[in-house]
């Protein structure tokens, strides 16, 4: 019996913003047309949840908005903005629906993974497509054999976040090598049409995300249409020789606990906004005053807000302190790398609290189905249990590390 295949929306393509529009995006712009868009991701937040996908007239306006480019090279057409940037111009699409903001964020952060191919590559992809929406899946890692002038690949990939919108694709693969040495690993880069999206995301929360399974047979990627992931990881790859030591030559994985942690900030402070809302009317059963009033709630709702506040900083601070880790040399780097990721790992348990105690305030209506606060907690409950984020995992590496023992887990 044959797997049931997601129902895609690959773009058209006829929606990118001239370089005229382009150029009248500053920062402080990019901010404001996107916290102008949290009245619209939140109206359809639920309807997301339900298409386990984002909705399209969420992802079209998103498009509109010029968010797609904020890491695309300059050179290339593209803003290049900085990372503080990013993150405040993604924080109000993931207070209205953090699933939403997990797909957009990747897709967005993805083009950085793009300038770290060959500069050939970059100049003809961004040529067509001013910016890309990909997935970028590891695991399991596919196969890929080399053939006269590229490689042969195939396997099947979990996580493929964004794929639902997406143009290509972008998958890590083993590519075998002689003499018995490890297996090189390299990242590819295909047209989404060249893949299979299998219909396996039922989730409890992160529904919207639209993170499907990717299948690929025996498809032919030319060389240059992929790198070597090992020198991408200390900020060593193509991005740091053609585009300078800044952004594209910082670090792979604390790139990645950045950007997977902007979510769960905004679900903690879109749930510290709907709990301050619900506290001003609900009443508990036996009570004369509103929840508001009492001093329980407010230590609750203050809580939360400290625990939100608290992991942005830290959050914001890794995000800018990745970039100059990205000019230390090994092995001091892998030490930095690996600080790095437990604290941003810390702030994502610090939102995951920030949403928990928000609806520990509010009374039983949290749990109907039409209380966004329901979601947002599922949302990052299942936002936590990425891997990045498994705190035994993160603090082991950091205690080993202090202690001036070597790591014990690959993924660095």
């Amino acid at each position: 019996m044959s797997e049931a295949l997601a129902d895609r929306r690959i773009p058209n393509g006829d929606d990118y913003l001239s370089a005229d529009e382009l150029a009248t995006l500053t920062p402080a712009a990019l901010v404001a047309r996107t916290a102008a868009l949290r009245p619209l991701v939140a109206e359809h937040a639920a309807e997301a949840e339900r298409l386990r996908r984002p909705v399209d007239a969420v992802w079209d306006a998103l498009r509109a908005s010029g968010y797609f480019y904020v890491y695309v090279p300059r050179r290339f057409g593209g803003l290049e903005f900085d990372p503080d940037t990013y993150i405040s111009a993604t924080l109000p699409i993931a207070e209205a629906c953090p699933s939403t903001a997990w797909a957009a964020c990747f897709a967005a952060e993805h083009n950085w993974l793009i300038a770290q191919l060959p500069e050939a590559t970059q100049a003809e992809i961004w040529g067509h497509f001013p910016y890309v929406i990909s997935p970028s899946c590891a695991s399991p890692p596919g196969r890929a054999e080399p053939v006269d002038g590229g490689f042969r690949l195939t396997g099947r990939w979990k996580w493929g976040s964004g794929v639902m919108h997406a143009d290509w694709v972008m998958l890590n693969a083993m590519v075998p090598v002689p003499d018995g040495a490890p297996p090189d690993v390299r990242m590819f880069i295909l047209p989404a049409g060249d893949v299979r999206v299998i219909d396996t995301w039922q989730m409890a929360g992160m529904a919207a995300t639209g993170s499907n399974d990717i299948a690929v047979e025996d498809v032919f990627v030319a060389e240059d249409y992929g790198f070597a992931v090992g020198p991408v990881r200390s900020g060593r790859g193509h991005g740091r020789a053609i585009h300078g030591h800044g952004l594209y030559g910082s670090p792979m994985l604390p790139n990645l606990c950045v950007t997977a942690a902007i979510p769960a900030l905004g679900a903690a402070r879109g749930a510290i906004a709907l709990c301050r809302e619900r506290l001003t009317s609900h009443v508990k059963m036996g009570a004369s005053s509103t929840s508001v009033e009492k001093p329980a709630a407010q230590m609750r709702l203050a809580r939360a807000d400290i625990l939100a506040r608290s992991a942005e900083l830290a959050i914001r601070s890794v995000a800018r302190e990745n970039i100059a880790v990205g000019a230390i040399d090994e092995p001091e780097q892998t030490v930095e790398r690996i600080r790095l990721r437990a604290q941003v790992a810390f702030a994502v348990q610090q939102c995951v609290d920030a949403v928990r105690t928000c609806c520990e305030a509010v009374g039983s209506s949290v749990h109907s189905l039409s209380n966004p606060l329901q979601r947002m907690l599922r949302d990052v409950q299942v936002m936590q249990s990425h891997i990045v984020y498994d705190q035994d995992i993160a603090t082991e590496l950091h205690g080993r590390a202090l202690v001036g023992l070597p790591p014990n887990s690959a993924l660095l």
